[in-house]
């Protein structure tokens, strides 16, 4: 209790223990690593067959996955400091560097789009040859290197802004092969030169697609947005009914820190301040259960909002 202001705060912390065995940080490493470890291996490959043949789409893939590698080396950063406990300075610890990661390869992936389709539209003016055969072969190893890849990344939580973002450059890589395959078989059956940078321009489109959600995503969090599918009012109307000793609920404020990591602050006004214990319980339980807010701090007000001059005011329940 704060004698200070009469004001009394309770702050929910609630961990879930799994099996020791079982370290989901660690797991979203070793699939980073692995991950990048495969990229840079099929990024030089592609170097050298995109060179040898000829091909933009090989090039162009091999950019992204150039690209790529950088984002996943930066995606193994923020998994890593997302791990390390909190300190004097930041009391909330480092998991916000993995939205900060995600936003990053947001941002990279347009500067690639524009890079391509610059170089796209250069090639449909003055087409090249191709050696179709070695970028056919290449193109395929990408492929199911991506497809391979993708796999390993799959199943994060759909607001972990970073894995998001590693697969976000993924999928654009293996689009790119698949693109790269479609127009190696164009020239060698068809002798369609232009299908190479055409492809490639199409692939540009469903990256800058993918970029614009993840970046409207990773920016919603850093500006402390409410969490997708959350709507503030629903939750202050169910902490109003979360128990009966609740008069109101006012000044709530909910935010995600980093992902599946959602907390909320909340003034509650009580018809007996006696009750007070019993409606803490009450309102971190429904904010667990129900919008699984883990993180939460609760002022209950002794009668009037004391911070009437910030625009606390409640709408009382009588």
């Amino acid at each position: 209790m704060s004698m200070q202001h009469d004001h009394r705060h309770d702050h929910s912390h609630p961990h879930s223990h799994s099996h020791p065995e079982v370290d989901p940080a660690a797991g979203r490493q070793r699939k980073l690593l692995l991950a990048l470890a495969l990229t840079v291996v099929m990024m030089v490959a592609e170097v050298v067959g995109g060179a040898f043949s000829g091909s933009l789409a090989l090039l162009a893939d091999a950019g992204h996955m150039m690209v790529d590698a950088l984002a996943l080396l930066l995606a193994v950063v923020g998994a890593v400091m997302a791990t390390r406990p909190a300190d004097a300075r930041r009391s909330y610890g480092y998991g916000r560097i993995e939205v900060l990661v995600g936003f990053v390869n947001a941002l990279s992936q347009f500067v690639l789009v524009g890079l391509i389709v610059y170089e796209a539209i250069t090639r449909l003016m003055q087409p090249e040859p191709i050696l179709s055969g070695v970028m056919l072969v290449v193109a395929i190893i990408g492929l199911l290197v991506n497809v391979l890849v993708l796999r390993i990344l799959h199943g994060h939580a759909h607001d972990d802004v970073n894995l998001a973002g590693a697969s976000l450059h993924v999928l654009g890589d293996l689009l790119g092969s698949l693109a790269a395959v479609l127009a190696a078989l164009a020239i060698r059956w068809f002798g369609w030169l232009w299908a190479d940078p055409l492809l490639s321009l199409l692939v540009s489109l469903l990256i800058l697609g993918n970029a614009w959600r993840l970046l409207r995503l990773s920016a919603h969090i850093l500006l402390e947005g409410v969490p997708d599918g959350m709507d503030s009012g629903v939750v202050e109307a169910s902490l109003r009914e979360a128990d009966p000793a609740i008069r109101d609920v006012h000044h709530l404020h909910v935010w995600q820190l980093a992902s599946g990591s959602r907390m909320a602050t909340v003034h509650a006004e009580l018809r007996d301040p006696a009750d007070s214990a019993q409606a803490l319980r009450a309102i971190r339980q429904v904010l667990l259960q129900r919008f699984q807010i883990q993180h939460v701090t609760v002022q209950v007000d002794p009668g009037e909002c004391p911070d009437q001059a910030s625009g606390c005011v409640g709408h009382r329940q009588d």
